[in-house]
């Protein structure tokens, strides 16, 4: 499969589209060794949302490492933020800009249009059919796009990130009572530091599907992965880290859930 899915009774889909960490043989013989340690994945967000399963929320998990194709990029390719660095559909270096690729081995567009519709196109046919699925049983219905960075990543913002980092495309990705509802769960605490549209604003996935006027609202959140692991090699789970910040996930998810569902 190309991805992992499991389907919930919620008005909920949440979406993991970077916690891919396999890379297709074809593409593997092309890479330079960096590539192969996958290092900018977000990891463990299955272990993270746990409470997802507990109150029913369809989940739908990527299986492609992004260094294969960036499922949360345009098809098109076209640059998610104007004027700042990003990387894009087939990216070409780590966040670290290391190159991915052997010499000479960087992708056509031939190759690029090859995985597009190999390794893209099934994570968001699912995603559609998954929302279509929820909309027709709920009327309206939330998607959660889950993403996690390390804290510091010079290449695209100075300094280190906030906690968490809310993205709804500047409140046209969502109506603004679920944003207002998400956020001001989190604005109720004082241990995690948040930021709303800032560096992150929501990728592809927050922006093309999240259309409140047909019922979709699409909220993203970008975490620091300090909150629940090791940022370094080899990146591990640290549960007892995570058991800090998973209650306030839940939370955020039923208070979405419980303004999707009024």
């Amino acid at each position: 499969m190309d991805f992992r899915f499991k389907a919930g009774t919620a008005p909920m889909l949440l979406s993991m589209p970077h916690v891919g960490t396999d890379i297709p043989d074809e593409v593997a013989a092309t890479m330079a060794p960096c590539a192969l340690a996958t290092a900018d994945t977000d990891w463990h967000l299955a272990e993270l949302y746990e409470a997802a399963d507990r109150l029913g929320i369809s989940t739908l998990a990527a299986r492609w490492s992004r260094y294969a194709i960036d499922l949360n990029r345009p098809p098109e390719n076209t640059n998610l933020y104007p004027g700042l660095d990003t990387t894009g559909l087939c990216p070409v270096d780590t966040f670290g800009r290391e190159s991915l690729y052997q010499e000479g081995k960087v992708p056509d567009a031939a190759e690029v249009q090859r995985r597009l519709d190999r390794y893209w196109r099934p994570y968001h046919n699912q995603l559609r059919a998954e929302l279509a699925r929820l909309l027709a049983l709920h009327g309206k219905v939330v998607l959660w796009d889950a993403h996690s960075i390390a804290s510091v990543v010079p290449r695209f913002f100075e300094g280190r990130l906030p906690d968490l980092n809310f993205g709804t495309a500047e409140g046209k990705s969502c109506d603004l009572g679920l944003e207002q509802a998400v956020v001001g769960v989190a604005r109720a605490q004082d241990r995690f530091s948040i930021a709303v549209n800032g560096r992150f604003k929501g990728g592809h996935i927050t922006r093309f599907y999240g259309q409140p006027n047909e019922g979709v609202h699409a909220i993203q959140l970008e975490m620091c992965q300090c909150l629940y692991m090791n940022e370094a090699p080899p990146f591990e789970y640290r549960p007892e880290v995570a058991a800090e910040v998973q209650p306030l996930l839940a939370e955020m998810m039923e208070a979405a859930l419980a303004w999707v569902q009024k």
